[in-house]
């Protein structure tokens, strides 16, 4: 008896250790990466900036700011007109940014030996109107055109969509009424309600003119699908397979999506249009993987942000008109999480 307890002490003492080291660990890491974020944030600004301005007239594009210097991290704009113009900085620090032309909302890290996670909503003068603690690192966000209707997906395990076994919470809030976790909505395939316990949502994208509905991704024992949901009805209804972090056109009527190609060995994400119509799919010529939410620029050509190869932490904004032979171009250096606000 008394070796089996000694051997119970001594496994718990290694469990201890190891955690230790673990937390060790885990602690020199978030010290680090806090020097490098305020090294970046605190340095010389590398683009043309301006500062303290409120949000510009109609219409601009709304992204996060990822050149190096003062204003790293920061939301920031510039005219629609003028992408590669001087890009006016905010003070605020977001890792995902989605707006109108009155308002902002912010997903954000406050970084530090622990690190929490908040979502933040802003009046058109950068003024916090409202805030509330996120459960996960910060993935998507959408408001719906009329500022009415925000939705948030974190992670809550792992770190991207390529992770196996992620897990996501998304969530929907109508003004300061959370209308709740979108796993609790009834997810509805081929006429049945799906019940497993490894249901996912994320990725929402409002429909125009319609203040009830939504689209988003679920997924479960390894299939996905495009949903769309009923806010009063409390349901998902799947319309479509192998869709990922749906972006509905500004008339309503297509979904750009991210399709993986990369089959059972990898991810690779390809960018496509679904045709809602006619359930016609485009692939587009994009070779590089984009992981990101699309959004249209107008009703022919899609943005998306794509990490810089060259440079950690930084990443540039994309535009790639919806026809099948056109060729992505540069829209935004040195950002990331676009907004078209027109």
């Amino acid at each position: 008896m008394s070796g089996r307890m000694a051997g119970a002490k001594l496994r718990w003492g290694i469990l201890l250790a190891v955690t230790a080291l673990m937390l060790t660990a885990a602690g020199v890491y978030a010290v680090g990466a806090y020097q490098r974020f305020e090294q970046s944030r605190t340095a010389a600004p590398s683009v043309g900036v301006t500062a303290g301005q409120p949000l510009p007239q109609a219409p601009f594009v709304l992204f996060r700011n990822t050149a190096a210097g003062q204003g790293y991290g920061n939301a920031a704009t510039v005219p629609l007109a003028d992408p590669k113009g001087e890009r006016a900085v905010s003070e605020k620090a977001c890792d995902r940014v989605y707006g109108t032309s009155a308002e902002v909302v912010c997903l954000k890290a406050n970084r530090g030996l622990v690190t929490a996670f908040e979502a933040t909503v802003l009046d058109r003068n950068w003024q916090q109107q409202r805030s509330w603690a996120l459960p996960g690192i910060p993935s998507r966000t959408r408001i719906s055109a009329d500022g009415s209707l925000i939705a948030t997906t974190v992670f809550v395990t792992g770190h991207s969509y390529s992770t196996s076994g992620f897990s996501t919470a998304t969530e929907i809030s109508r003004g300061t009424s959370n209308l709740g976790n979108l796993e609790d909505f009834a997810l509805m395939v081929n006429g049945e309600r799906l019940v497993a316990a490894d249901r996912n949502i994320w990725g929402v994208t409002f429909v125009p003119g319609q203040e009830d509905s939504f689209y988003a991704t679920a997924a479960s024992s390894g299939r996905l699908w495009l949903v769309k949901g009923s806010l009063s009805g409390r349901t998902l209804t799947a319309v479509h397979d192998n869709v990922e972090c749906p972006s509905i056109s500004p008339d309503g009527t297509r979904i750009a999506f991210k399709k993986n190609d990369g089959g059972a060995l990898g991810t690779h994400w390809k960018v496509a249009v679904l045709d809602l119509a006619t359930g016609a799919e485009t692939v587009l010529s994009e070779k590089r993987s984009v992981d990101d939410q699309i959004e249209w620029l107008d009703e022919d050509t899609l943005l998306y942000g794509l990490p810089d190869q060259a440079v950690e932490g930084d990443s540039n904004i994309w535009q790639l008109d919806i026809e099948p032979a056109a060729q992505p171009e540069l829209f935004i250096a040195h950002a990331w999480s676009p907004s078209v606000v027109r």
